[in-house]
């Protein structure tokens, strides 16, 4: 007789599905769905990890398996380990960590951005890469004299300038600025945000989206004043604090950087 397969014992139980396990690492945003809580990782505390909300209030939970959401799915949050030993670890833009690193002698090449908010959250992803090619970022406080600024740099082989521009979108006043400069030497991407806080994804700062800020009122201001987060320096200290990596930001910011720091290097001697 032929012999019949019924399956697995239907007297079992159904099976469960594995929890993934997610590193708890800074700015993380994760639901306690016990208590609907919503924030983002700030730290771990032995057995716990701290959690702060957009409103800046925080809380401690313990780290219990399957105890929070992520994306609306369960997870297990773990504490942030080593790198495996043997395995090449990951700097915050996802490139291979050159261990031992000691800074590279700065090149000719330069990479402008519009502000010091611009240049700390470019440090913040890519410093470990841009030290390895010695690759200086300098912040201009706007494009708006970025004509004159390269004439006195100079741009020329093995001292080219990659800018980086906010909000660089057809018919912007940053467009406009930028419109008539052409230099083989000198390459302007950008990304379509009105400023460099709104690369940051809103997950990552613990927010559902961007507040739209009325015409006429400054951005940072009218951010800050939306949310309750105090003055923009504040604000700002809060995003900052949110990115620990190159998923915490949005892909035309990425792209955008990467495409310089290629571009900035391509012709240095060394490479």
């Amino acid at each position: 007789m032929r012999s019949v397969d019924y399956g697995r014992d239907v007297l079992a139980g159904p099976r469960r599905k594995k929890v993934p396990e997610v590193p708890a690492e800074p700015g993380l945003v994760v639901e306690d769905p016990a208590s609907g809580f919503c924030g983002a990782v700030l730290r771990v505390e032995k057995n716990n990890v701290v959690l702060e909300d957009r409103h800046g209030k925080q809380r401690l939970f313990p780290l219990r398996p399957a105890a929070f959401l992520h994306e609306g799915k369960p997870v297990t949050l773990v504490p942030v380990r080593a790198a495996a030993a043997g395995k090449p670890g990951r700097s915050a833009s996802g490139s291979v960590r050159v261990e031992g690193l000691r800074a590279r002698t700065a090149r000719g090449s330069r990479i402008w951005v519009e502000g010091l908010h611009d240049a700390e959250l470019v440090e913040r992803i890519w410093g470990h890469d841009l030290r390895v090619e010695g690759v200086v970022v300098e912040p201009l406080h706007g494009v708006d004299d970025l004509p004159g600024l390269l004439a006195e740099f100079g741009p020329g082989p093995g001292q080219r300038v990659g800018v980086l521009v906010d909000h660089l979108v057809s018919g912007s006043k940053e467009s406009r600025l930028v419109a008539g400069i052409d230099d083989p030497h000198v390459l302007i991407t950008g990304h379509p945000f009105v400023d460099i806080w709104e690369a940051v994804k809103p997950r990552a700062v613990g927010i559902a989206a961007w507040p739209r800020v009325p015409r006429g009122t400054d951005w940072k201001q009218g951010v800050c004043a939306e949310l309750g987060w105090g003055e923009p320096a504040d604000g700002w200290r809060r995003v900052l604090a949110a990115v620990s990596g190159f998923r915490d930001v949005e892909a035309p910011l990425l792209a955008a950087v990467e495409q310089l720091i290629d571009f900035v290097t391509a012709d240095a001697p060394g490479r």
